[in-house]
């Protein structure tokens, strides 16, 4: 239906940054007109490549914590055993898996899943421990502090992701919540945008371990398999932006400059953000002719994205929207919440009709080097694209 360009104003690639990992879901600036990004990366080496022992949504989420543990890079044998407890534990305690993401990401943050003793608490190391931690009294696999227990109580991984689950379900409407928003309310960090940028991973660790389970999203009271949308999120804390099938596809042979797909939906069909992020982008693509003419139903060869919106997500993931019907719903630099909406579908820019064009990006890169098909990632995530195969 339609063959848009990338938007007209050039993207800046950047490197990793290690001092942004403080500060997830944010860029370091945006020149608003001329459209010159520099933007951090959000949560360590966005290109690596991991592959979780199960790819599939089997419905069944048994967890075995003393099985072979799954190859993942950056966390040995001892994390994963340790992510595999706090899954079992809230498995055990009913907890929704998007509560084990939550606790995973974390335990990832507080101690990279390491059962911590502290150099400052004698008596945390002469109890087993994997690794010595010295803030305050913090111990354990969520640095808990005195009040939480005592210290043999708190280096139990059983007991600390019990009092972590405790707390979390707790948190009003915790699991509508940005994942780092969801963490803090329990934690009480002095750092707390610090857990974001640990989700992607932490999702994908839940799934290797416990059957794909960060692909169900709860709907009616039931964990259900591939189906985030319509403002359900899955546990990954993903969902689809439209309803609606595939139509065109990601870099066909016959348009092997579409780098994203074609989403068909009534004009007014509401878009939302598929995932938690910061707005880079928002506001009309000019056409081949430089024309800033968005207000207006498109054609084909006029060119151009119409009205549409850039997101940066955690892990450097960036989805783009287009050919909405009137100017987006959101601001640059606004953080907006999966499932929220951004925008209505229209036939803005190059267009041959209704529909939206979607597109993912990887390593922070809003160019057409970075595109990636849609369809397998969004499908990765719990939230597949309908009509896709």
């Amino acid at each position: 239906m339609t063959d848009p360009s990338t938007p007209h104003r050039r993207p800046v690639r950047v490197g990793a940054l290690a001092a942004a990992l403080t500060a997830t879901l944010a860029f370091l600036c945006c020149t608003g007109g001329a459209g010159a990004f520099f933007l951090t990366e959000l949560g360590g080496e966005a290109a690596e490549q991991i592959t979780p022992a199960s790819l599939e949504c089997t419905g069944d989420f048994t967890v075995d914590v003393t099985g072979k543990m799954p190859r993942i890079p950056q966390y040995g044998e001892r994390q994963l055993r340790n992510a595999a407890v706090i899954i079992k534990v809230g498995q055990e305690m009913k907890v929704p898996a998007r509560g084990w993401v939550i606790a995973v990401a974390t335990a990832m943050q507080e101690s990279r899943l390491l059962n911590l003793a502290n150099r400052t608490v004698a008596e945390s190391q002469d109890i087993p421990h994997e690794g010595i931690g010295a803030d305050h009294d913090s111990v354990g696999l969520f640095q808990q502090r005195a009040s939480w227990g005592s210290v043999r109580q708190r280096m139990n991984p059983e007991y600390a992701s019990r009092k972590f689950y405790e707390k979390l379900v707790d948190v009003p409407d915790w699991q509508k919540l940005p994942l780092t928003v969801a963490a803090q309310r329990v934690q009480i960090s002095a750092f707390p945008d610090a857990y974001a940028k640990h989700e992607e991973i932490a999702a994908r660790i839940v799934d290797a371990l416990a059957g794909g389970a960060a692909r169900t999203a709860l709907i009616a009271g039931q964990e259900v398999c591939d189906a985030a949308s319509a403002g359900d999120i899955a546990a990954s804390g993903w969902t689809a932006p439209i309803p609606g099938g595939v139509g065109s596809g990601f870099r066909t042979a016959s348009r092997p400059g579409h780098n994203g797909v074609d989403i068909a939906a009534p004009k007014g069909t509401l878009i939302r953000v598929a995932a938690t992020g910061r707005v880079l982008v928002s506001r009309c693509d000019p056409d081949r002719r430089g024309r800033l003419s968005c207000d207006v139903d498109g054609w084909p060869d006029k060119g151009g994205c119409g009205w549409f919106v850039d997101v940066l997500h955690a892990q450097g993931i960036v989805t783009r929207y287009c050919h909405m019907v009137s100017r987006p719903r959101v601001a640059v630099g606004e953080t907006v919440e999966a499932g929220q909406v951004i925008g209505e579908v229209g036939s803005s820019g190059n267009s041959s009709g209704p529909h939206l064009h979607f597109e993912v990006h990887t390593d922070g890169d809003r160019s057409s080097h970075s595109a990636i098909d849609p369809v397998p990632f969004m499908r990765s995530k719990g939230a597949p694209l309908k009509g896709a195969e």
